[in-house]
């Protein structure tokens, strides 16, 4: 239901409010979000991950701002790890499924993996909270002395820097990480020739990932990462995999029947939404984002 009211929203001019009330139904009352929000999570509690894909959709809305975020900033004060960053899964959920990628540990680490969105964010939208100060200083020394990172972490890196305050900065570590995706083939350039890519370890055969999948808008800092040839070729690829039934696959490993199904309509909305931002689909028809509604 929350995607179809997001398509709804962005593609054929609904209104925000529906969006707003199907992620509603994920709130719970600690101010974090649960309920398999993120289909690689199951049950009730609230996670970073899907604190994460929250923020995603609100700030689609123009709506990550007010009470909600407010009381969502002291659930991640109170869930952070002692770096004061936020783990992949808190170790509460053992009684509940969750991909094997995700193990569950008894004193789980800070990981760039989930602060770094979720950082990104907020600090996107202007969002100042005491929590921020010290998830903020995480991620800048996470990314700015990795050397060795997967897909999925540098994809995180690129959430944060795009809305990192300190742009001179943000500019001279998405740099550095440009160069590192690069030599260690952390991207697959050319779509023609993701055979001769290796999966990354614990990956699905096909689950690489191009071009678009880290400058996922235009004014990303890592647009620069890539020609127009090779960013042209990306979004050709993403395009022709679009199904007869009018979706976009899941390249992720495929745990459980219902999980897999469920992230399919979160990646047919990405994929529009990355394809729209580069000029591929008519201009938007989506209302611009009205006042944020107090929660």
């Amino acid at each position: 239901m929350l995607e179809q009211r997001r398509f709804a929203f962005h593609f054929l001019g609904g209104d925000a409010d529906a969006v707003d009330t199907a992620l509603g139904s994920y709130l719970n009352g600690d101010g974090g979000y649960g309920h398999a929000l993120d289909p690689d999570l199951r049950g009730p509690l609230s996670q970073p991950l899907h604190t994460a894909h929250a923020l995603r959709v609100l700030d689609g809305l123009g709506r990550c701002a007010g009470q909600r975020i407010e009381r969502l900033c002291r659930h991640l004060t109170r869930v952070s790890t002692p770096d004061g960053a936020l783990p992949v899964l808190s170790p509460s959920p053992r009684g509940y499924p969750s991909a094997p990628y995700h193990p569950v540990h008894d004193d789980p680490p800070g990981e760039l993996l989930t602060t770094g969105p979720v950082v990104g964010l907020l600090h996107r939208n202007r969002i100042w909270h005491a929590w921020l100060f010290r998830a903020t200083d995480f991620c800048w020394e996470r990314v700015e002395t990795l050397r060795h990172s997967h897909p999925y972490e540098i994809q995180s890196a690129v959430a944060f820097l795009d809305g990192a305050p300190d742009r001179a900065r943000a500019a001279a570590a998405a740099d550095r990480l440009g160069r590192l995706v690069r030599e260690q083939r952390l991207v697959v350039l050319d779509p023609g020739r993701r055979g001769d890519h290796p999966p990354y370890p614990g990956h699905a055969p096909d689950e690489h990932l191009f071009p678009h999948d880290f400058a996922r808008r235009p004014e990303s800092l890592a647009r620069s990462w890539f020609t127009d040839a090779e960013l042209d070729r990306s979004l050709d690829f993403l395009t022709a995999q679009q199904q007869p039934d009018g979706g976009w696959p899941v390249h992720r490993r495929a745990w459980a029947p219902g999980s897999f199904l469920e992230r399919r309509p979160i990646a047919t909305v990405e994929a529009l939404l990355t394809l729209r931002a580069y000029g591929r689909l008519p201009a938007p028809v989506s209302r611009p984002p009205g006042p944020v509604h107090p929660r």
